[in-house]
């Protein structure tokens, strides 16, 4: 009799081992992020943060970076260079170990390195294993040396090309486009990225190089201003509160802490933490530390000197923080961080470090700086009536749902599904689009949410009159996940959102003011990849009975040059209501047929400025913003 045993077809050969650095081209995306953009330019993170090992061990000042003509990156240090002499566990050259192997490396005792951010050993291997081809040249103790790898295998041996007076590395890659999604570097991210370590370490230069097109880029980034110059320019577009910002750093034992604050006059938040020159962006202990320390100095200053109303008794870490721009830069040996993209520090002595340090440090600084602790004191005691107001506001919209039988906005037309990962949520341009979405919808999952008009510039408001904006509570409510502090992607109820609105200059500024309120409020929608805006055409073409959907002035040129003189119809769409359900559903909705573009940010730094200048209240940078990029625009609509 056959059993249940008899027919599992699972042994002993169905168990693979994967060698060498096989494991990495079969799961990129567990040591590199992803295989998209983010990806693609970690690459050269990877080889930078080694040469940045170099000069935190002391040696070489420099480091260059250049994009060659064939989308290939090279980066060149002037450290000591990766040893070529025999490794006597494998007996074979160092260089090819490390190369080639994963967890190889000179960064796991204390001795090569004192400080590094490379520190799991895997990094330059897992830049060999997702490129097409990797030259590497080492230049170590009088010679130069040189090796080809295609894929992570080595092609030949380990050649030695002969005397040199000079020392360090240059790694030459192209990457895999068979592993990502594209293999087009952007300038600007990787520029974004230098300028950041640059600020990090004011003794080190960084130069960027691109050779693709007819001129060549170039810059070079050094700032002796270190972290206290990086907040300044943080701060370029800002009303700031303190001109003088405030700077210090320590060298308690062997550990490193560098801050650097100043206010402004905004409501937002911005605190970016590193620690071995790695941009902790889920933050850590040292995080903790340095919050902690500042609610404290903060509320015993204010305490000693009686500057807190009668009705407010302490001032919460968050109503501390308002408008606070600040940049915490740690140096520890041997870090913890959570995972291979090192996001996270998880050592925990080193939150009483930058406690005790910081809190020493601003304690001293408030007392000789009495004006400036007493603006902040009134700025955070602003933050807490706001909070006060903003939590009768959630309270009052509570009570309104648990009273309404309908919990959801009456302007919304729900999918009927409720598997959030299957359901759309459009949020739409106007009553007359939102009524064709709803007819044309696929009603099993997807909902259709109109807005009317333009919804409140959230850059502008703090969050009590965010919430008592009737649209923007639409929003809030449909989706079902909270915002600012309350918000958790658990409870979301659609995992895709799709902004729809019109193909002209108002459209496109309401998209913005959506975006913005998505980028404050709910950050966690965009990183994760739930944001999309909606592609409508811009044109219909009818000939011979036939209709085309056009999406760009470049479609059109293209039909026209394809077809000649010979008649055809032309009709352009004014916006989303001049098309009827059918249409809409054709063009715009149909997942079939659809243009969506997810919305992704690439450069942290770059999109937080262009909300600031945009949506600020500050009006001459949206001047020069126009008119910097006035040749951009192609068509507008008057």
């Amino acid at each position: 009799m056959e059993t249940l045993f008899d027919k599992v077809d699972y042994n002993a050969d169905q168990i693979q081992v994967l060698k060498g650095l096989e494991a990495v081209r079969k799961r990129p995306g567990m040591y590199i992020g992803s295989t998209g953009i983010r990806g693609l330019h970690h690459l050269v993170w990877e080889v930078v943060d080694n040469s940045i090992d170099e000069f935190l061990a002391g040696y070489g000042d420099k480091i260059n970076v250049i994009i060659h003509e064939d989308n290939e990156v090279s980066v060149e240090d002037f450290g000591r260079g990766i040893p070529a002499d025999i490794h006597r566990e494998t007996g074979l050259p160092a260089v090819q170990v490390v190369m080639t192997t994963l967890h190889a490396g000179g960064k796991f005792d204390n001795n090569s390195y004192k400080v590094s951010g490379g520190l799991h050993g895997v990094g330059v291997s897992v830049v060999n294993a997702l490129s097409e081809e990797l030259i590497l040249t080492t230049h170590y103790k009088g010679y130069k040396y040189q090796q080809k790898f295609k894929k992570g295998v080595p092609v030949d041996d380990l050649k030695k090309l002969g005397k040199t007076d000079r020392s360090g590395t240059v790694i030459r890659f192209r990457p895999d486009s068979e592993i990502f999604n594209a293999v087009e570097f952007k300038y600007d991210n990787l520029a974004h990225r230098l300028q950041e370590s640059a600020y990090l370490n004011k003794e080190l230069t960084l130069s960027l190089r691109d050779e693709r097109g007819e001129e060549v880029k170039e810059e070079e980034f050094q700032y002796d201003g270190g972290i206290k110059a990086f907040v300044e320019y943080l701060n370029t577009d800002r009303d700031v509160l303190n001109e003088d910002i405030i700077y210090f750093e320590s060298k308690p034992d062997e550990y490193e802490v560098e801050i650097s604050i100043q206010y402004n006059s905004g409501y937002n938040e911005r605190i970016y933490s590193y620690a071995n020159n790695i941009n902790t962006v889920d933050g850590g202990y040292h995080l903790t530390g340095f919050k902690t320390a500042l609610t404290r100095a903060v509320n015993n200053f204010a305490k000693n000197n009686n500057k807190l109303p009668a009705k407010i008794s302490s001032l919460r870490g968050k109503d501390v923080r308002e408008g606070i721009t600040a940049v915490i830069n740690v140096k520890l040996p041997e870090p913890q961080f959570e995972g291979q993209t090192k996001s996270k520090l998880g050592n925990s002595e080193i939150r009483s470090i930058v406690e005790t340090e910081v809190y020493d440090y601003l304690s001293l600084y408030f007392d000789t700086n009495p004006e400036l602790a007493k603006k902040i004191i009134d700025k955070a005691v602003q933050a807490v009536r706001a909070r006060k107001a903003s939590k009768k506001a959630r309270e009052l919209t509570k009570r309104k749902t648990a009273l309404s039988s309908n919990a959801l906005p009456g302007k919304l037309a729900d999918c009927s599904s409720k598997e959030a990962k299957n359901s759309e949520l459009f949020i739409v341009e106007g009553d007359s689009a939102g009524g064709s979405a709803k007819q044309g919808r696929e009603r099993k999952f997807q909902a259709i949410l109109p807005l009317k008009g333009k919804i409140l510039n959230v850059e502008r408001a703090r969050l009590d009159k965010i919430l008592n904006n009737t649209e923007v509570a639409s929003i809030i409510t449909a989706l079902g996940a909270g915002i600012g502090e309350d918000f958790s992607l658990k409870n979301l109820r659609y995992h895709k959102i799709i902004i729809m609105t019109d193909a002209d200059v108002d459209g496109a500024h309401i998209a913005t003011l959506i975006l913005t309120l998505f980028y404050r409020y709910m950050p966690e929608l965009v990183e994760n990849g739930h944001i999309y805006l909606a592609k409508p055409p811009l044109y219909k073409v009818t000939k011979r009975a036939k209709s085309h959907y056009l999406y760009s002035d470049q479609e059109l040129e293209k039909f026209r040059a394809e077809n000649g003189n010979s008649s055809f119809s032309l009709q352009r769409y004014k916006g989303l209501g001049e098309m009827n359900p059918e249409q809409l559903w054709d063009t715009t909705m149909d997942p079939e047929n659809r243009v969506l573009q997810r919305v992704e940010i690439d450069d942290d730094f770059e999109a937080d400025d262009i909300f600031t200048r945009l949506m600020g209240s500050n009006a001459s940078l949206r001047k020069e913003f126009i008119f910097n990029n006035a040749e951009l625009a192609e068509k507008i609509d008057v």
